[in-house]
């Protein structure tokens, strides 16, 4: 409650109203619940108007300030993403998307600022709205004015997993309508729990049941959500998975037919055989840093200086469009997709027949080593410094550039022809290497070579 008072300061400032009309919305975590009464409570006893959306998605937060009956000034979003079911979070938007960094600093001193000790968190009247509803009606909207049809995926089996997340109202609100069979979906009921799996679309095991399950029920595409529906990944009819470098393969393909030689931003670690697909296809790839807000700001940056950008995406899942304010909302991302799903299917051909000429990397490798000692930036960019010097002195180790994360390097070696990016984790003191080839046992030998160098930093855990 305090928080949500510190945002309310923070929009007063920003706008220059003195009564405000703020959206509140959850996942399903079970502290979601009593926090947002509490929020709602404390801003409605300090003269604003508090509105209670129940469980609702994170990008439908930000869509209550831009609907012209909802009209907030602002919105919150309690969740913690695919994080642990204890823990709790708020996330902020007003008119212009997301709060960055600085601004939540700003949030955080008016809290303390401003928080009134004094007043009781007695019940009173709020306004509950279902949100989710007029917002599932929205994404109705733009699918049936894309294929200028009532039920544009009648004769269509789909099964979602929203992992007892906020993503059950999709199959229900948004696929059944537009007439597909939904039956067979999995863990659309919320539960704070989340009892079967992490609701995370790059899951191992999240992933594995929606695979099985789209095999067994012969369903013609499969569809996975994060907690808050932020993020997704598609299951193709075949059973294989499109996420990370694949789904951003997919997505930029139907994004390249409408607007030819766009920029597309991923962050830093995209395989090379993206960025081969992108450029065969007309795009200009632009491999940025870590961090959805990272790519989202550069791709807002690209547009500004007059190079047109409509794509920004990181491998996690976050996928905003230019088109859609740049906000990173799964639900929109698989509208997307369903557009093209549904003319392919008319003409007897399948969403992954658009990726067919993408080509996955033989071997790849996630390593994370800790740093041991305290000022953990200063040590990580030492390494990085010694290794651009070091990469010199190996053969077919070449410096990518341009590189605006950490230091990437081809590896050209014949018993290699692959890469590696070495960089800081965004939230831990680690060093992360991302390895990919594309011959056998590559990933290994690159491996070996680099912990050779990284052998003589003894404030690494290896």
């Amino acid at each position: 409650a305090n928080i949500a008072a510190g945002f309310a300061e923070f929009l007063k400032d920003k706008t220059g109203k003195e009564k405000l009309k703020i959206a509140i919305g959850r996942d399903s975590r079970l502290t979601g619940k009593p926090i947002l009464e509490y929020s709602a409570i404390y801003l409605k006893k300090i003269g604003h108007e508090a509105y209670d959306c129940g469980i609702a998605s994170t990008p439908s937060m930000f869509m209550t300030t831009q609907d012209e009956k909802m009209k907030a000034d602002g919105g919150i979003m309690i969740t913690a993403s695919h994080l642990p079911y204890e823990r709790n979070g708020m996330k902020f938007f007003t008119k212009d998307g997301s709060l960055n960094k600085n601004d939540i600093r700003k949030v955080l001193e008016l809290t303390d600022k401003n928080f009134n000790h004094n007043i009781d968190f007695l019940p009173v009247n709020i306004m509950r709205v279902n949100y989710i509803k007029r917002y599932s009606d929205m994404l109705i909207d733009i699918i049936r004015k894309a294929t200028n049809e009532d039920k544009p995926l009648a004769d269509t089996k789909i099964i979602v997993d929203a992992g007892n997340g906020a993503g059950g109202f999709f199959p229900v609100n948004v696929l059944e309508p537009l007439g597909a069979d939904i039956s067979g979906s999995l863990y659309l009921e919320p539960d704070g729990f989340f009892p079967n799996h992490e609701p995370n679309p790059e899951n191992t095991e999240a992933v594995k049941d929606l695979q099985n399950k789209v095999l067994k029920e012969k369903t013609d595409l499969g569809i996975i959500f994060d907690t808050d529906v932020d993020r997704a990944a598609v299951v193709d009819s075949d059973g294989k998975i499109i996420n990370r470098n694949r789904l951003i393969a997919l997505i930029s393909k139907i994004i390249l037919k409408e607007h030819p030689n766009t920029y597309i931003v991923t962050d830093s670690i995209t395989s090379k055989g993206l960025k081969n697909f992108l450029e065969k296809n007309g795009g200009i790839h632009h491999r940025f840093k870590r961090g959805y807000k990272n790519v989202i700001e550069e791709s807002k940056r690209l547009n500004l200086e007059g190079k047109e950008s409509w794509l920004a995406i990181e491998t996690s899942g976050h996928c905003a469009f230019k088109e859609n304010y740049f906000l990173d909302d799964g639900a929109y991302l698989i509208i997307k997709i369903l557009i093209e799903f549904s003319r392919l299917k008319k003409k007897g051909e399948n969403i992954q027949d658009l990726i067919e000429d993408y080509q996955d990397p033989l071997e790849e490798k996630e390593l994370r080593f800790k740093i041991s000692v305290e000022d953990f930036k200063s040590y990580g960019q030492e390494v990085i410094k010694d290794l651009e010097d070091y990469v010199f002195q190996v053969k077919g180790w070449e410096i990518v550039k341009p590189n605006y994360e950490g230091i990437r390097i081809n590896c050209e070696d014949h018993d290699e022809k692959g890469w590696f990016l070495l960089r800081l984790s965004l939230h831990d003191p680690k060093v992360v290497v991302n390895i990919e080839s594309d011959v056998e046992n590559g990933v290994e030998i690159i491996e070996r070579k680099l912990l050779k160098f990284l052998h003589n930093f003894k404030g690494l855990d290896l």
